[in-house]
């Protein structure tokens, strides 16, 4: 019942899941080729959320509560092992919703989390609302971020079904009000591009504010998008901080 919230290889040999959660507009497509940068005893987990893929039938969700919520109740099965979440641009902040979702609920929250290319939430906020804008300014805004294929612009099909996902979950992140209710106990670690406009050195290094344990703030070549081109040293970074808390390994 709950297997249309993530893709996944489940492995014998697991010992600790990553969630893996997209950003605006994206699917669990994202991070299928994650599995093979991480050890067996690693599961990467993509998360997909409404209205992508097999999901693509069902509306997507256009508020921030709702969609952790229902993002809890969709993976909360596969909490059974040890688990991080990792989260990218919009992503990062359901990643850091979810483990706050899980605290106040009373359940084992995740081993550590990883943010990337995302400004700290609480921080203000300057740039227009873009899920009000009319389609072609909408779709003139999303291309100037990078990262979305070019025939979801050329192709009419393509943009009248990617669309409506792009305009809930831009919705999602520009109602979003952060909440202070005690920073993170669990271990942060943040990720950006170097030449990321929309999540600069200062915005990740702010998550720290939010999270007793910022570990480390680190920075790749490239853009907002950098997760792309950048992949194996992402993934080689990532993996070498989840080393600590996979059980039984010396």
């Amino acid at each position: 019942m709950n297997a249309q919230w993530l893709y996944r290889r489940p492995s014998p040999a697991a010992r600790l899941r990553l969630f893996c959660l997209p950003y605006a507009g994206g699917g669990s497509s994202i991070y299928s080729r994650w599995q093979g940068d991480f050890p067996e005893d690693i599961e990467v987990c993509a998360v997909e959320l409404p209205g992508r893929r097999a999901r693509l039938r069902e509306p997507p969700i256009r508020r921030a509560a709702a969609l952790v919520e229902a993002i809890a109740e969709g993976v909360a099965p596969f909490l059974d092992l040890p688990f991080v979440f990792f989260g990218h641009s919009m992503g990062a902040l359901l990643a850091f919703e979810l483990a706050r979702h899980l605290r106040r609920v009373g359940r084992q929250g995740p081993c550590a989390l990883f943010v990337s290319a995302a400004a700290a939430p609480h921080l203000p906020r300057s740039r227009k609302l873009l899920w009000r804008l009319g389609d072609a300014e909408f779709l003139s805004e999303i291309r100037g971020y990078g990262g979305t294929p070019e025939e979801v612009f050329s192709e009419p099909d393509l943009r009248a079904l990617f669309l409506p996902v792009l305009r809930a979950d831009f919705e999602v992140f520009d109602t979003y009000e952060f909440e202070d209710d005690g920073p993170l106990a669990c271990p942060l670690h943040v990720y950006g591009g170097r030449d990321d406009e929309r999540a600069t050195p200062g915005q990740l290094r702010a998550w720290g504010e939010l999270a007793s344990h910022l570990e480390s703030v680190e920075l790749f070549p490239g853009g907002h998008f950098y997760l792309h081109e950048q992949r194996p040293a992402l993934t080689a970074a990532v993996a070498r901080e989840l080393a600590a808390f996979v059980p039984g390994r010396r």
